[in-house]
């Protein structure tokens, strides 16, 4: 139902999902256990696809008088602004569980609250951008499709506009915000945000999964479900109460992986499967890498957010099929709602103000974490 996972490519897209979710779960236990680890992981390695990101801009990875494929398929602010942001993230949960430097003031406890909530808002941004463009194109919300710069074709409607709110929402479904411990092993090798509990992680990954399927449909594959389930399930087997440490952790790796190899998952036999909302793709022989070079001749020439969309995908023989877009996006806010609900009634009931203090204390998520900590 979500995804058109019944084409010849079935078998490799299944094995590159499960090489993909295997890959972030041991880059993530890399990255994480040690020091030294960390240091390779998130300091040295981007800094290195730094130099190579502005050499490829210089051409001087061009191959064969082709463009290169981080610049050719990978070259969006979006792109480079995700994976810029993650990282920061990473160091600074190192900071915090390392006790380095700022890391060990009391204020700058609120850092993961911070980067979390704007890494969110971007999202929110992005969705309100998707309805925008459809309204602009059909002028109401009932759906419209519009090429991005990353040269993805998207279909806005309401349910940008209904995940956007339950990403708003979902911003103040974090609580417990500076009560951060480090985990008592020998390495410390976990920043543990024990009040982010199942309640929260569950919220979002229903709403940042939705956002994927609406706002990066070809890449959603993976960076929508692979990418989510991986700290879900390191959370929910061994490495509780690091959620969002590991969260952080894996969408860095993705986004370093995916920028510098982009043609994984547009291209190869391991190409993303692509979602419901492209009805009549796969019938049709239509591929994701097609998909990308259309829309981003329609960007190209400014078409972008016209009519001219539309014309496109009817003239590759899709038919729009958003029933999935709108059922998660109620599923999204529905779950929002229920978390904040959860939260305003048990801070009620402590008399406690839900960020400064930890409200879910009673949970078997939290004393596990509390298990572990420092």
């Amino acid at each position: 139902m979500l995804f058109q996972l019944y084409s010849d490519l079935a078998a490799t897209q299944l094995l590159g999902w499960v090489l993909v979710f295997c890959g972030l779960i041991l880059m993530n236990e890399i990255g994480r256990r040690t020091k030294i680890g960390g240091m390779i992981v998130f300091v040295i390695i981007p800094s290195i696809l730094t130099v190579y990101f502005i050499l490829a801009h210089l051409h001087l990875f061009d191959f064969g008088g082709n463009p290169n494929p981080t610049v050719a398929y990978m070259d969006g602010w979006f792109h480079y602004f995700k994976l810029y942001a993650a990282d920061i993230g990473c160091v600074g949960f190192m900071m915090i569980k390392y006790k380095w430097g700022i890391g060990k003031e009391k204020w700058f406890a609120w850092f993961p609250w911070a980067i979390v909530a704007a890494n969110i808002m971007i999202a929110n941004v992005s969705d309100m951008e998707s309805a925008l463009a459809a309204y602009s194109i059909t002028g109401d919300l009932t759906g419209a499709w519009w090429a991005s710069n990353e040269g993805v074709f998207i279909y806005g409607g309401w349910w940008n506009v209904v995940n956007a709110l339950a990403g708003m929402i979902n911003i103040f479904c974090m609580t417990g915000c500076v009560h951060l411990y480090s985990s008592k092993d020998k390495n410390h090798a976990d920043m543990l945000w024990p009040d982010m509990t199942v309640w929260f992680i569950v919220a979002y990954d229903v709403w940042n999964f939705e956002y994927t399927y609406l706002n990066l449909p070809t890449h959603s594959w993976y960076c929508g479900v692979a990418l989510l389930l991986a700290p879900t399930f390191a959370n929910a087997f061994w490495n509780k109460g690091a959620w969002i440490q590991n969260r952080a952790n894996t969408l860095a790796i993705w986004c370093m992986w995916a920028q510098v190899v982009p043609t994984f998952q547009l291209t190869t036999k391991f190409q993303a499967a692509l979602p419901s909302v492209y009805g009549g793709a796969t019938e049709n022989g239509i591929t994701t890498a097609m998909l990308y070079e259309k829309a981003i001749e329609l960007y190209n020439a400014q078409q972008g957010k016209t009519a001219a969309a539309n014309e496109a995908i009817a003239s590759m023989g899709i038919t729009a099929d958003p029933r999935m877009q709108g059922f998660v996006a109620i599923l999204s806010i529905a779950i929002n709602v229920i978390c904040i609900a959860e939260i305003i009634k048990r801070s009620c009931k402590l008399g406690k103000n839900p960020y400064a203090n930890e409200v879910f204390a009673d949970t078997k998520d939290f004393k596990l974490a509390m298990e572990r900590a420092e």
